[in-house]
């Protein structure tokens, strides 16, 4: 700190002495005694060094300040000790009304943005129902494969609000106290066409339990992991069972995840090779999964064998939520 100082001040110092020096010559040129120079030299010398040490105590102390305080300095000029800081602080007052102006369009846009999506969802909801229920009186390959095909498009208009959702300041959360079983078997039902066309078992008996969690994020959880499920399991089937009293697990007998790709499933946009293979997937189920059981307190992973089968854990135990 003080070779800092040394170095900002160090055209005065070179003033200083500069004049001192010139003092000092002009009597010694006039062969005057000794002790009338050796005197004020003294004297300059020491009133140097106090002006110095104050100076270097108060720079210190508003260092110390800028560090500990940071914006909360006053940004007036008014109140600085030079045009230099005086400047700096006009320069720091303009980044930061530049700033506020882009963080209020950049949030203005993310509105604008999940607003149009918003709608957008709602009006694909339409059409999409509307087949479903064409679907409905019909019970053929052709109508269950379609059917979904349905519940995919369905899936994935959910998956862009949910995404969007996340950050968002006005996130739905609605924590309560909520049957297992009700989420478990709506998922169940809505993957109902697959598990048929497939010709997959679902394993699944009532829990009999309750847990505190928001039911709709948690549905959503669910019903990606079976989603999931079912995309990469194509012979033997699906089983869902509570582990301990606390630990959900769905297990399927699919294709398995690599285990060089398992420690990174969760993370946005990564999709491994099974992802690779399939140029449909996304790489964000998981991912929103994880985002979340974050929120809403839980955990969840993985635990997978390629060519045996994979098992999502759900830990549904809540530390940090009370009822609401």
């Amino acid at each position: 700190m003080i070779s800092d100082y040394l170095k900002m001040r160090s055209r005065i110092i070179i003033i200083f002495i500069a004049v001192i020096l010139i003092f000092s010559s002009s009597y010694l040129l006039f062969d005057m005694p000794v002790i009338t120079v050796l005197y004020p030299l003294i004297l300059s010398i020491v009133i140097l060094l106090i002006v110095g040490i104050v100076d270097y105590r108060v720079t210190v102390i508003r260092h110390r300040k800028f560090k500990q305080e940071g914006t909360m300095i006053s940004l007036d000029p008014a109140e600085t000790s030079s045009i230099i800081e005086r400047d700096y602080r006009e320069i720091i007052e303009m980044l930061k009304g530049e700033e506020r102006f882009h963080s209020q369009k950049a949030a203005s846009d993310y509105n604008n943005m999940v607003e149009y999506y918003t709608v957008w969802a709602h009006q694909i909801k339409t059409p999409i129902a509307s087949m479903r229920l064409a679907l409905q009186s019909e019970d053929t390959d052709v109508a269950r494969r379609l059917g979904g095909d349905l519940n995919r498009i369905e899936e994935y208009v959910e998956m862009v609000l949910t995404f969007l959702r996340l950050d968002s300041d006005s996130t739905d959360y609605v924590i309560r106290e909520c049957e297992l079983d009700d989420i478990i078997r709506s998922a169940i039902r809505k993957f109902s066409r697959d598990f048929i066309s497939k010709k997959l078992k679902m394993e699944y008996e009532p829990i009999k339990r309750k847990t505190l969690t928001d039911e709709k994020w948690l549905s959503f959880v669910i019903e990606q992991v079976i989603s999931n499920a079912v995309k990469y399991t194509f012979t033997g089937g699906i089983k869902i069972y509570m582990e301990t009293e606390d630990i959900l697990v769905v297990e399927d007998t699919g294709i398995g995840i690599a285990p060089e790709d398992l420690p990174r499933i969760f993370e946005n946009g990564y999709t491994g090779f099974n992802g690779r293979e399939d140029k449909r997937a996304s790489g964000i189920g998981l991912y929103l999964c994880r985002r979340i059981c974050e929120n809403l307190g839980h955990e969840i992973s993985a635990e997978s064998t390629p060519g045996v089968g994979t098992k999502i854990k759900m830990d549904l135990s809540v530390k940090k939520l009370e009822v609401e």
